[in-house]
C-alpha cells in the first residue's frame, strides 16, 4: 500500500493507492501536515509516500514521512517518472503539482495534443503534445485569489463571495466583481482554446465544474489529476522500476 500527498496552497489531499486505484480522498486545510498524516495512518506503515508540494520546503516535515514509508519520493523536477515527459523547456523549479498533472494526462490520453487547465488559488495552463512532450505553459490567478486580490489593491471594493448566478452587466458592485471575474477568467480560457482547436482540452481543480458548465467546447473535467498522476509514479517505484 502507498501514500499519495498532494499539498496544495490552501488545501492538503492524501488518499491511499495500490497498482493504480486511488482510495477514499481526505482532505485538511490544516497547517499540521504530518499531524493530519499521522492520524490517517493510524499507526501504520506504507511502502512508497509520494509527496507533491507546491509551498515552502519542510525537511523537518518530510522526515516526519521518511519515518513512517518504506520510501519518500518528494517529487521535483529531477524525479525519475513513468513516462519521459521529454521538457521543451528548462523544468528547474516546475511545481511538483504541474509535473503531476501533466504526466497523468500523457497517460490518460495518449496520442493526443492537450491543454490542461488547473482551477485553484492560481489558474495554470499547461500544454502537453502528442509525443508526450511537456511543451510549457502559463500561470494566471485563480477564480477566489482574483477577488481577494480586488479587495486588496482598491480602497473601497470589499471582499465578496461571487454570486453563481448573475447579470453579464453587472448593476451594483457585488454584480459588477462577479461578472468581471468569472467572465474575464471563462474568456480567458476561451482564448487559449480557440487558439488550439485541435487540442483535447482536460479541466482539473476546485472551480473546473463550474467553468465547464460556462465554456462552451467538449471539455474532460477530472478531479484530482495530481493525485492520479502520484498514482503512476508510486507504481512506478513499487514495481522495481527504479532502485
Amino acid at each position: 500500500m502507498n501514500l499519495l500527498i498532494d499539498i496544495g496552497n490552501s488545501n492538503c489531499k492524501a488518499a491511499f493507492e495500490s497498482e493504480g486505484r486511488i482510495g477514499e480522498i481526505f482532505r485538511s486545510p490544516r497547517r499540521d501536515i504530518p499531524g493530519f498524516i499521522l492520524e490517517i495512518l493510524e499507526g501504520r506503515r506504507v511502502d512508497i509516500i509520494v509527496l507533491s508540494n507546491v509551498r515552502e520546503e519542510n525537511r523537518e516535515m518530510e522526515q516526519v514521512l521518511a519515518s513512517v514509508c518504506n520510501r519518500l519520493i518528494v517529487l521535483d523536477s529531477r524525479t525519475e517518472l513513468p513516462v519521459d515527459l521529454k521538457y521543451n523547456f528548462p523544468n528547474q523549479g516546475l511545481g511538483a503539482d504541474r509535473i503531476a498533472g501533466a504526466l497523468a494526462v500523457s497517460v490518460l490520453f495518449p496520442g493526443r495534443d492537450c491543454i490542461k487547465f488547473d482551477f485553484g488559488t492560481a489558474l495554470t495552463i499547461d500544454f502537453i503534445n502528442k509525443d508526450r512532450v511537456y511543451e510549457g505553459g502559463n500561470i494566471s490567478l485563480g477564480f477566489q485569489s482574483r477577488f481577494r486580490a480586488l479587495n486588496a489593491f482598491t480602497k473601497r471594493l470589499p471582499l465578496i463571495e461571487p454570486d453563481r448566478e448573475f447579470k453579464e452587466i453587472g448593476v451594483d458592485t457585488n454584480g459588477a466583481m462577479t461578472a468581471g471575474v468569472v467572465l474575464g477568467l471563462k474568456f480567458e480560457v476561451e482564448g487559449y482554446i480557440k487558439k488550439n482547436p485541435r487540442h483535447t482540452v482536460v479541466f482539473t481543480g476546485g472551480d473546473a465544474f463550474y467553468f465547464a458548465r460556462k465554456v462552451k467546447s467538449t471539455i474532460f473535467v477530472i478531479q484530482n489529476l495530481v493525485l492520479i498522476g502520484l498514482a503512476q509514479i508510486a507504481d512506478y517505484y513499487a514495481n522495481g522500476k527504479k532502485k
